[in-house]
């Protein structure tokens, strides 16, 4: 149980809501933003509360962006109850397995094949309403990058760039955010790894945390799902997937790119971009919020960026600088 000012708050919305008073209630999960989840329990049915500070999260567009999800037919939370001003939410339960608990070498075709069958349905929403969500622009991209210097290099490892190395960081950002732009650009759930996607037994996977989906590059799903920061597969094997997600989205109109090497090619500089991002994002998240825990997951973070930028010659002073980095600070 947790016991803070707001978990009374909590219960009676909740309560409220749904009309009844004979309830357990328990922590779910939280993530790495502000929001925390409360599992509902009557007899055997329950309910999920999000609870969404409201000056720190905007509950009203998580609502706006299930809904828009729902109807697409995705598998996301029922919204059932709302109150913006107290930043809290009552969610259908769509069950407690994550992916990662589920994932190995037997099932990863099975979930994988679940996974990017939905992914193809969420992508094909742009068609539908493509100024529904913000774009994934230059600005962004460049922000999201940004925290590697900052909060990785300077703050966690104590380390400035000198301005050559700025400049070099610079120019491969100017790089990988050209290689973003000249994708094409669909919806983007922006977090779709294996701690987000629940397994279901019918409708599968349930997904969640899409509040921050944006309009951007095909790949960057599919980079977290395939290259996710608490899973790694060998390269032939997420190289096949690739391929498999190429033909797919193709065959689905998402795009006319008929050059698998060069989808990979995409694949493979979105996941620098995302990682990038992601390691300073980890850093930031152990030193500002005090959840250190993510401290485990930049070895793997680390050895996905030192891998693709071994790729591509272009990336060459980068993989160059990160191989001076430690994998396991």
């Amino acid at each position: 149980m947790v016991d803070d000012e707001r978990l009374g708050a909590v219960a009676r919305f909740a309560g409220g809501a749904l009309g009844i008073t004979a309830f357990t209630i328990a922590p779910a999960s939280s993530d790495a933003s502000f929001r925390r989840y409360f599992r509902l329990t009557a007899g055997t049915r329950s309910w999920i509360v999000m609870d969404a500070p409201p000056d720190k999260e905007d509950l009203a567009l998580f609502i706006k962006i299930a809904r828009r999800f729902q109807a697409l037919g995705l598998h996301v939370p029922e919204v059932l109850a709302s109150d913006l001003d107290a930043g809290l939410a009552l969610l259908g339960d769509l069950g407690h397995v994550p992916y990662l608990q589920r994932l190995n070498d037997e099932t990863a075709d099975r979930l994988y094949g679940d996974a990017l069958g939905a992914l193809v349905v969420l992508q094909t929403g742009t068609f539908a309403d493509p100024g529904f969500l913000p774009a994934y622009d230059d600005v962004m991209l460049r922000r999201e990058m940004a925290l590697f210097p900052e909060w990785y290099l300077h703050r966690y490892l104590g380390r400035r760039p000198t301005d050559a190395q700025r400049a070099m960081l610079e120019a491969a950002f100017d790089g990988l955010i050209a290689s973003a732009l000249g994708q094409p650009q669909v919806w983007v759930h922006r977090d779709y790894h294996s701690r987000n996607l629940l397994v279901n037994d019918i409708h599968n996977p349930g997904i969640l945390d899409f509040q921050d989906a944006v309009c951007g590059p095909i790949t960057y799903d599919l980079v977290s799902l395939l290259k996710d920061c608490y899973i790694a597969w060998p390269r032939a094997r997420v190289v096949d997937w690739v391929k498999g997600y190429c033909h797919l989205s193709r065959e689905s109109g998402l795009h006319q790119c008929e050059d698998d090497v060069l989808f990979l090619e995409w694949f493979d500089r979105m996941g620098i971009q995302r990682h990038l991002k992601v390691a300073g994002i980890f850093a930031r998240l152990h030193l500002r919020d005090g959840k250190s825990g993510y401290l485990n997951d930049l070895p793997l973070t680390m050895r996905y960026l030192k891998e693709a930028t071994a790729l591509y010659p272009d990336l060459g002073e980068l993989h160059a600088f990160l191989g001076t980095l430690p994998e396991s600070p």
